[in-house]
């Protein structure tokens, strides 16, 4: 032993310890986010870490600037809930690395309520005989949540079967796996086995890899158990500062709270469920929105498909879930993402435990005894939670409740008991189930300052770090304990000063876990094949649809074009097109333009989201469409422009240089796509322009959107699933003049002229950019096109085919011109028609599979079309 000199100094911590800190940012954030903290040591982040302000801020706007309804409701201000809601279930899935074809979310009001919800709905086998019983297995390391689980396998028909650790191995005994493995073969019972990926109490980090060998069978006892485990991962504890990679290893369901990863919002939790696991969840209670269809006078009852559907009873907490999306965006700025996190915080945990563990009083008798299940060596084994208690210069523990009210008198907040965890508490401070029946009988109860019972400690102290803690919260605490516990003059363990420098800078092991953890939020995007040097190139590729004869009488003697019909002797022709480069902003008028793999070319390639990540349209914020877009192709640039901005430029390609875009994940008319956050200086424009801050989200061009209309498409037999950009529906959206003038018509004898806010907005162009469409034609009749099947535009070598009719919305009601809203021309579009409340018709087309060149659509072209045929008996 040896005196000690004053402890370690944050310039020496900061040199030894290399991964603390956020590129030398946390004091500026923490005084900036938590400058109630001032004066506070916070050391329960194990129990809650806490919220940012700039969470609560922005939380707090959102909630001032936007109206939230029901998510079950069908209004604009319910669809904005239910969109906010998918893209923080999709950002959730993200931030685990996987996605919705792997796993979907419930939302719970917890952990706990996670929990119970798999152990009500789990596919427990019953029987008389044992051998074919389901096994609910848990860790007795576990949370009082995950025992509890027991109270609903037991009474349908598990057995139970807690395990320690030491009890976990390698089983060895091939003689035993054959047997096993023979028993099994027609053997359909489930088991089910829990564990934490860190426990509460210790900190202790379990394997992942238990997650497959227990699947496979490789690990003792399960292997002698004859039937199928799924595997529960309780992550609460280990998702707080901890990278969760769900595409590494992937248990069948994963329970999590939100208050422990932002601090806020509380009463928030989710079930992670992978899918091919969700048959093993079962349900007998039906509350709303869970159903498809149900009768109240008769025993009938069908769920909703979706896992997430079937289980989320009545609405869920839709403001805390729009929370957690705050949450996100501000422990990523302040943090830069979770391995940072994990690194930061174990810097803090190493520090801490090194110095108490080797911290003495002036006799040399130990200051602590710290209940460990190793050294601190590395992240990936152990969390930022010491679990201690207090010894004086005799040895003897000083009660975990005296050192918890001196704490408080120095502002320093931990927690002390068994922290819901009697099995963690039972392996480490070595209290047996008789010493716990005693307890009780003597008073003691979960959470109570009763901590010493014949000179024995009922519980223990848990400090606990947070992404915000820092080297000042170690140094207070150590102080603390050294001020207020230690027999003086202190002493250190001569080789403290090795130990510490040994695993500063915390490299990590080769078989790390960590090692194989990719963040996808940041990505260099490479240089992709530019579309716009196919469009320019010269000639364009002809087919059998090739350049058609002036003579309708000539189609007939052509094979591919005498299905089609010419409309009589009155052509169809093509009289304007459009493209929409920003999704709900204006129109580019063109008079000759290529086609692309998703349509025309760039449209809707880009799209505006608000700070959720959330698509904005006109239904949200007409003034869309008063920022116009223009696509420049030989410059390789669109421009936007907007009344009282400056102009803005964005490159169409990313060619020639490479940029780091942020990856985002958002969705468009329930379909989930990814794309590229164009920056922040777009983003301003934007933001300036609208009064809300606002982002440009560019669809990723190796991201496949498939549409879902084309299944309904009457006698087509496809060779591939068309691909859509940021569209609503199809690739084109057809409207067709003479349905114009008719609408038109309707609306003047109406007299509804006044409420369409000015003379011109009557004039059959203002209505025509009222429906936005990509493509006009012109026919004598209108409501023709509600009869195509499909269509043939005179120099173009792809077959149009109509895949539906778009049904109308309020969106139509503005006007384009000034962003102003009316009730017209809505309110005559349902009146007449027989009511139907559709208008124009939806395209797609089918590339041929030997295209090589781009084709154009040019205004004037003639068309042919091809009428629906109608079905026998109608």
């Amino acid at each position: 032993m040896e005196q000690s000199s004053p402890l370690p100094s944050q310039d020496w911590f900061q040199e030894t310890f290399t991964q603390y800190d956020y590129g030398g940012q946390i004091s500026a954030a923490r005084a900036r986010e938590f400058g109630r903290l001032s004066g506070v040591t916070y050391l329960d982040h194990g129990g809650a870490t806490l919220y940012p302000h700039s969470q609560i801020h922005h939380f707090y706007q959102d909630l001032a600037e936007n109206i939230y309804g029901n998510p079950h409701s069908g209004n604009i201000a319910s669809r904005l809930t239910h969109d906010t809601i998918d893209h923080v279930r999709c950002r959730i899935l993200q931030h685990f690395n996987t996605n919705p074809e792997e796993y979907t979310i419930i939302f719970t009001s917890g952990c706990t309520a996670a929990l119970k919800l798999v152990a009500e709905s789990f596919q427990w086998t019953c029987a008389e005989s044992g051998e074919s019983r389901s096994r609910f297995c848990h860790l007795t390391d576990n949370h009082t949540s995950v025992v509890g689980m027991r109270g609903l396998s037991v009474p349908a028909g598990a057995l139970t079967l807690p395990v320690n650790l030491d009890k976990i191995h390698r089983d060895q005994n091939t003689l035993h796996k054959k047997i096993s493995m023979a028993k099994e073969e027609n053997c359909r019972i489930h088991h089910l086995f829990c564990y934490p990926a860190q426990s509460n109490f210790s900190g202790t980090k379990y394997p992942l890899s238990w997650i497959s060998d227990i699947k496979l069978k490789k690990l003792y006892p399960f292997s002698r158990i004859p039937g199928t485990w799924n595997v529960l991962v309780d992550a609460a504890s280990f998702v707080s500062t901890s990278p969760l990679n769900l595409s590494l290893y992937q248990p069948d369901f994963i329970s999590i709270s939100f208050y422990k990863i932002f601090g806020f919002p509380t009463g928030l939790g989710a079930l992670l469920v992978k899918n091919e696991s969700g048959h093993m969840l079962g349900k007998k209670y039906f509350g709303g929105g869970t159903a498809a269809s149900y009768l109240s006078s008769e025993d009938f009852f069908v769920p909703r498909q979706s896992v997430s559907e079937r289980f989320e009873d009545g609405t869920v907490s839709f403001l805390d879930i729009i929370a957690v999306n705050h949450g996100f965006d501000a422990l990523e700025k302040i943090t830069g993402g979770m391995q940072n996190i994990m690194q930061h915080t174990f810097s803090l945990a190493r520090y801490t435990y090194v110095m108490l563990s080797g911290m003495h009083h002036s006799n040399g008798s130990p200051v602590a005894r710290i209940y460990s299940d190793n050294e601190f060596e590395a992240p990936d084994i152990q969390g930022p939670i010491i679990n201690f208690n207090v010894l004086d210069e005799n040895g003897d523990i000083v009660g975990y409740a005296k050192v918890d009210k001196l704490a408080n008198l120095h502002a320093i907040y931990l927690r002390t008991g068994c922290f819901c965890n009697t099995g963690g508490c039972q392996q480490h401070i070595g209290i047996t189930n008789e010493d716990v029946k005693n307890n009780l009988k003597a008073g003691h109860v979960c959470g109570d300052t009763l901590d010493m019972i014949d000179g024995r400690p009922t519980g223990s102290i848990r400090i606990s770090f947070g992404y915000m803690s820092t080297f000042d919260d170690a140094q207070t605490f150590l102080k603390f304990i050294i001020d207020c516990f230690v027999k003086q003059p202190v002493c250190f363990d001569k080789d403290i000063q090795s130990k510490l420098t040994s695993y500063g800078t915390m490299k990590e092991k080769g078989d790390s876990w960590t090692e194989n953890f990719t963040d996808e939020d940041i990505v260099s995007v490479r240089n992709v094949p530019s579309e716009i040097a196919v469009a320019c190139s010269q000639g364009v590729e002809m087919s059998p649809y090739q350049r058609l004869s002036d003579n309708p009488s000539d189609w007939n003697k052509n094979p591919a074009t005498s299905k089609f019909i010419s409309n009589g002797s009155n052509l169809v022709t093509l009289t304007n097109i459009y493209l929409y480069p920003i999704k709900s902003c204006a129109a580019v008028e063109v008079k000759k333009w290529p086609i692309g793999k998703h349509g025309l070319l760039y449209d809707r390639a880009w799209m505006i989201a608000n700070h959720n990540g959330i698509c904005l349209s006109q239904k949200q914020e007409p003034r869309l469409c008063l920022i116009h877009p223009y696509i420049d192709l030989e410059q390789g640039i669109m421009t936007i422009s907007a009344e009282g901005m400056d102009t803005i430029t964005v490159p169409l390609e990313e060619v020639g240089k490479q940029y780091s875009l942020q990856v985002c994940e958002t969705k468009v008319c329930g379909d989930r796509v990814k794309g590229l956050n164009c920056g922040e200086e777009v983003a301003g424009w934007i933001s300036t322009f609208l009064g809300r801050q606002s982002c440009l989200f560019r669809q990723s061009s190796d991201f496949q959107r498939v549409m879902k209309k084309h299944n309904q498409v009457q006698g087509q037999s496809l060779t591939q699933s068309p691909s859509l950009s940021l569209v609503n529906e199809a690739q084109y959206l057809l409207v067709n003049r003479a349905s114009i003038l008719h609408l038109k018509e309707q609306i003047l004898q109406r007299g509804a002229s006044c409420d369409l806010n000015s003379a011109e907005a009557l004039t059959t162009e203002e209505l025509i950019h009222r429906f936005r469409p990509n493509l006009v034609i012109s026919t004598v009749r209108p409501y023709e096109e509600d009869d195509w099947a499909e269509m043939i535009i005179d120099g173009v070598s792809y077959l149009f085919q109509i895949v539906g009719l778009c049904s109308r919305c309020q969106m139509i009601c503005i006007n384009q011109g000034n962003g102003k809203r009316s009730k017209e021309p809505l309110q005559t579009l349902s009146s007449c028609r027989d009511r139907k409340m559709t208008f124009g018709a939806y395209l797609f087309h089918q590339l041929p599979a030997t295209s090589v060149r781009s084709a154009f659509l040019t205004v004037g072209s003639q068309v042919i079309v091809k009428i629906k045929e109608t079905p026998a008996g109608q």
